[in-house]
This record gives structure tokens, sequence and C-alpha cells, in this order.
């Protein structure tokens, strides 16, 4: 069992792991970009400061601009001796309210932020009452969907399949098939939660599957339909993009034994 405050006496560079959640709306995504801030960007000129040497973090994935993370990690290596639980504190006081750091802890020099994940799962939740309070993280869609129909789509989803027909065109991947292990729909109250896990996810995946769910919910297009736009691996063929506000990640599985 991991010591998350461990201090280590070698010689040599260590590997941490960093534990976070982060809220999203004012960054541009994970991954660092010119001219926006990030979240990426953000931790490091923070652990640059704190530790007085240069640190370049690797995330477990990227996330697109107004996606949130309530389950995040990522990496880094130094050689510096620090003690994890004062970094972690000092951390959480540079940052804004947007960045939490929960933990920092050292992993073996092999365990890779996102190359090691072994799941990832993502929720995407639907409001259909306005609420000020929640306008970052809910996407308001006030119109009656069947969420039935919508489950027997998402279990069309399951299973290893290319899914470029919810894909971004024109990434920087070798293919498009991922396997997923779970979809569905739940109603609490007036809020509609979509749940998914896959070992892998492409960019604007989950969004567009979502763009496409909802479709069906409408009746705009049936479960064969929505079968069919898998089949056909065309981006063009499923639904829109929904807006990136209601999309989390909200966990992602390791083996740190």
């Amino acid at each position: 069992m991991r010591n998350p405050n461990l201090i280590p006496y070698f010689a040599f560079s260590m590997r941490y792991f960093i534990h976070l959640a982060y809220n999203g709306t004012r960054f541009c995504g994970w991954q660092i970009q010119p001219n926006a801030p990030s979240v990426q960007e953000t931790i490091e000129q923070a652990l640059t400061k704190l530790l007085g040497e240069t640190i370049s973090i690797v995330g477990a994935g990227r996330t697109d601009s107004g996606v949130h993370a309530s389950d995040y990690y990522a990496h880094f290596e130094t050689e510096k001796l620090f003690d994890c639980k004062d970094i972690t504190y000092k951390l959480n006081r540079i940052l804004s309210y947007d960045i939490v750091i929960s933990d920092i802890f050292p992993v073996k020099d092999d365990l890779h932020a996102r190359f090691s994940a072994k799941l990832r799962t993502y929720t995407y939740t639907i409001t259909t009452k306005k609420n000020p309070f929640a306008a970052e993280t809910e996407y308001y869609l006030p119109i009656q969907l069947d969420i039935t129909k919508m489950n027997q789509a998402c279990e069309i989803l399951l299973g290893t399949k290319d899914f470029t027909s919810f894909s971004k065109l024109h990434t920087d991947v070798n293919n498009n098939i991922c396997t997923i292990t779970k979809a569905n729909w739940e109603q609490q109250g007036n809020k509609l939660i979509f749940t998914i896990s896959a070992n892998r996810f492409l960019r604007n995946m989950v969004r567009s599957i979502v763009g496409t769910l909802i479709d069906v919910g409408r009746g705009k297009i049936s479960i064969a339909d929505f079968d069919a736009i898998i089949q056909c691996k065309d981006r063009q063929k499923a639904g829109v993009s929904i807006p990136a506000c209601g999309l989390s990640l909200c966990a992602i599985e390791y083996d740190f034994q």
C-alpha cells in the first residue's frame, strides 16, 4: 500500500502522480495551447515555482475547452526531495478555486498517467430546469426525451467498435477503435445523467454520442438509424457535438500495485 507522504532519498529522478480535479470553464482544456490558459500550464507554473526547477507534467488525456474533471491524474519527474503533503498544501494555496490538488504520491517509474490508464469514465449532465448555480456544469435542455429509447440505443455502443462517426475529424490517432464497457442514462429529478466507460476515447466522442442519443430521445432518428450511424463511420451522419459544460471526466482506473 502506497504512502502518499513518502519522501524519497535517492540520487536519481523519481516519478510522482498528481490526483486532482478542475472546473474547465475558464480553461482552453487540459493541454497547453498558445495564448490561452490551460490546466496543464497552470499547474506546471505553480510546481516550477514551488520546487525551484522547470517541471513538465503529463496528463491522463486531453479534455477540451470547457470540459471538467472530478477525478484526474497527471505525472511529473524530479530529483528534488520534498514532502508530498506539504507541496499539496502549498499548491492549493497558489492555485485558484478552479483547480484542487487532492494528493501527490510517488509511483513506479513505468507508471504513465496516460498510457497506464485501464479505464476512463465520463458523465454528461442535462438539466430540464434552469439553474443559475449549475450553469457551468450542466446543459440546460428543457425538452422531453425518451430515456427508454436512448438506453436501448446505448446497448449498441457496447463492445469493441470503430467509432469514427463520433470522432473529431483529422486527429492524430492511429485508429478510432474503442472498447465501451458501460453506457446508460439515469434520471435524477430534473437531471438526466449519461455515464460512459471505455478503455479510450476519441476527440469529441462523448459529446457527439450524447448529441446523437438526444436525437433518438427526441424521435428525430430511430434506434436502427443510430446503429447505421456507427456502421457508416461518417462523422457527418451523427448528431451535433453537444456543449462542453455538462461533460466531466469522473473516474480513471490504474493498477497502483
